[in-house]
């Protein structure tokens, strides 16, 4: 199992964040994740492992004025 922001999912082997993200089906264009305390940037999304029994934290950027 892998805990992304609170919530519980399946986990399977060489699962990356880009994985995650689309089992998530969450349209939201993340820049940034937090993989047990390691920062992820978006380039590194698709290579980025995502350990069993992780604990994943999506952040949102917010810009503006």
């Amino acid at each position: 199992m892998v805990k992304v922001d609170g919530r519980e999912l399946a986990w399977r082997e060489g699962m990356t964040v880009a994985d995650l993200l689309g089992e998530l089906r969450d349209p939201y264009p993340y820049a940034l994740a937090r993989v047990d305390g390691r920062a992820v940037t978006r380039h590194e999304f698709d290579k980025a492992p995502v350990p069993d029994n992780a604990e994943v934290f999506l952040v949102h950027l917010v810009v503006g004025g």
